[in-house]
């Protein structure tokens, strides 16, 4: 055992159920494996149980000694220095790590951080260990980087269209998650992308179909949760039909009632009945459940009538970031809180007020707006959560775990094979497509570099370019950015007359993108030019010059070296469009359905 569990053993969790067997029938008969988590929730004050319904950020990558600009972070936004202290000031039941809060550097301190957090907490009095939490989607939302094991995002994986895939995904993301000491995973994404204007979800959903985004949500899911790692359905009623980012606005769904039956919700009972363990929802008005506008996160109609009792679920529920603008839209800071527990939520998440927020339900249980028996119902959830994931009884990180599993070979090779299914292949005239060394030795890499998640070690452009050396080629990258100036469009110009062949990353073009000029002209070089998208698969409808075009689904490094291998000819394209891609001078047609997708002479497709 190493050291620092022996400082606070397990019993501290254990010895809180002793001498409370008679507060064992809270709200009736309990339940024989309630017994203990009732027995913890007797145990505690009013306060506790309010911090146990938080899930707060913090700064710094240690729990007792971070840098001090995250010391002056802490003390802006949060009135305390450290997560110890926050976690002995409000007591709560969960905390999630950031990239840019600082808390996830890498694997090894993520365990360090993971196991300060729970030391400070048992060392309370009644303490009991935290619920860490992140978002690691794969694909652009990723929190953990390299070494840890990455992935595909969510539409490559639809394109891929393996369950059997997505169960691996998350079985080996959350194993190493675990290690971690992370246990509940914000994914995956269950809402369906109908609306390609949508710019916050898109690629992080599975695609438009919702019974094929039922199947790996689901099948996700049980990965996770095989794992020892909560899963999480999101967003909750749907997020998918929308032009708005909840982030900045507060989008409005205006599916009716049978739509949003037929689509959004298909993924979501598939998720419960995989036996999901967490369902965020969506900072949205969606008129059709409840036409009182109020934020789906906010209203009891939405959640306790239709997620509690018409699709059955009893697991925890968690609110999306209350920091967002789309559930302060309504009501200020001190009431979005209280409302979201009256609706029927268990978990308030990253509030932007920490001390706000938990003064405002304090407050509200004590004057009597917020029920105590409502309160104990979101905590008892949570302890529940908390039971199953082990965390009562081995609430730390085993530090040989963390050498020994985050980002061991067998898991990357996973990781590559899943993405090189993903690659899809929409256009190759000729066909151009797959180049090789012998014939077209010098490439050009040119385009986008949009900012880079964690799974990226660089701009598409410079990753592209390696991988190609790496195949053989003698390849040159350069970046001309996601707006092209007309500087770089020349100078991409002047750079392909010595080049063979033309690969250029492409990243959200539009009708009047500098990226379809820099484009053209590329085309008109007279140079076979290759286009791959590294985010949205709609780029191909404005971009009709080119030679061939792949659409890559995300610009980590996973799928770069994945397309970049495609482009080679040493992986065939085996993805299948999971959206429709619209003609961009008429958006009523199709230009390429839902399955679409081409692969090499003599190669037998899925």
């Amino acid at each position: 055992m190493p050291p620092h569990r022996a400082a606070l053993p397990r019993r501290t969790v254990l010895a809180a159920t002793a001498g409370v067997t008679a507060a064992l029938a809270v709200g009736g008969a309990a339940r024989a494996d309630d017994r203990r988590t009732r027995a913890l929730l007797s145990a505690m004050t009013l306060e506790e149980k309010v911090g146990q319904v938080f899930v707060a950020r913090v700064y710094g990558h240690s729990a007792t000694a971070p840098d001090q600009t995250d010391v002056d972070a802490n003390l802006a936004e949060m009135g305390v220095r450290t997560a110890a202290e926050l976690v002995a000031r409000y007591r709560v039941g969960g905390i999630i790590y950031f990239t840019w809060a600082h808390n996830t550097r890498d694997p090894r301190q993520i365990a360090e951080l993971s196991d300060g957090i729970q030391r400070a907490s048992l060392a309370l009095p009644r303490g009991l260990p935290v619920l860490i939490s992140t978002d690691q989607e794969h694909g652009i939302v990723c929190r953990v980087g390299a070494p840890a094991t990455l992935f595909p995002g969510a539409m490559a994986l639809g394109a891929g269209g393996s369950r059997a895939d997505a169960r691996q995904l998350g079985r080996i993301a959350g194993r190493e998650l675990r290690a971690m000491g992370v246990r509940q995973n914000y994914s995956p994404v269950a809402d369906v992308n109908v609306n390609p204007a949508n710019p916050v979800i898109g690629v992080r959903s599975f695609g438009a179909d919702p019974a094929a985004a039922a199947r790996l949500a689901a099948a996700e899911v049980r990965g996770y949760q095989a794992s020892g790692v909560a899963a999480t359905a999101k967003h909750f009623p749907g997020h998918g039909d929308t032009a708005v980012d909840s982030h900045t606005g507060f989008p409005v769904i205006t599916h009716s009632r049978a739509q949003w039956e037929r689509l959004d919700a298909v993924p979501f009972r598939e998720a419960i009945a995989a036996g999901v363990d967490s369902v965020m929802t969506g900072h949205l008005l969606f008129p059709s459940l409840d036409p009182s506008g109020d934020p789906a996160t906010l209203s009891r109609p939405i959640v306790t009538g239709v997620l509690r009792e018409q699709l059955g679920y009893d697991g925890v529920v968690v609110t999306d970031a209350l920091g967002m603008a789309g559930v302060r839209t309504k009501y200020g800071d001190e009431r979005v809180p209280v409302l979201a527990l009256k609706a029927g939520v268990d978990q308030l998440l990253d509030p932007p007020d920490l001390a706000v927020a938990w003064n405002a339900v304090l407050d509200a249980v004590r004057g009597g707006e917020l029920a105590e028996e409502r309160l104990d119902s979101a905590v008892l959830r949570i302890l529940r959560l908390k039971e199953r994931l082990g965390l009562l009884d081995e609430p730390y990180t085993d530090p040989a775990a963390v050498s020994r599993v985050v980002g061991q070979r067998t898991h990357r090779a996973a990781a590559d094979r899943i993405a090189e299914a993903t690659t899809t292949l929409l256009v190759n005239k000729g066909p151009t497509l797959p180049l090789a060394p012998r014939t077209h030795r010098r490439l050009l890499v040119v385009g986008a570099d949009p900012a880079s998640p964690s799974g990226t070690t660089g701009p598409p452009t410079t990753v592209l370019a390696d991988a190609f050396t790496g195949l053989g080629f003698t390849a040159t990258a350069l970046s001309t950015g996601t707006a092209p100036t007309a500087e770089a469009v020349e100078r991409a110009v002047r750079a392909a007359s010595g080049a063979d062949a033309v690969v250029v990353a492409t990243y959200n073009v539009t009708a009047d993108s500098p990226q379809r000029t820099l484009v053209e002209q590329l085309v008109a070089t007279g140079r076979p030019v290759v286009a791959v998208a590294v985010r949205n698969p709609y780029d191909v409808a404005q971009l009709s010059g080119v030679r061939a075009f792949l659409a890559a689904y995300s610009w980590t490094d996973i799928e770069l070296r994945a397309a970049a291998r495609v482009i080679a000819g040493t992986a065939a394209p085996r993805g299948r469009l999971p959206v429709p891609v619209r003609r961009a001078d008429d958006p009523e047609q199709v230009l390429y359905p839902v399955g679409h997708g081409l692969t090499y002479p003599g190669y037998a497709a899925r």
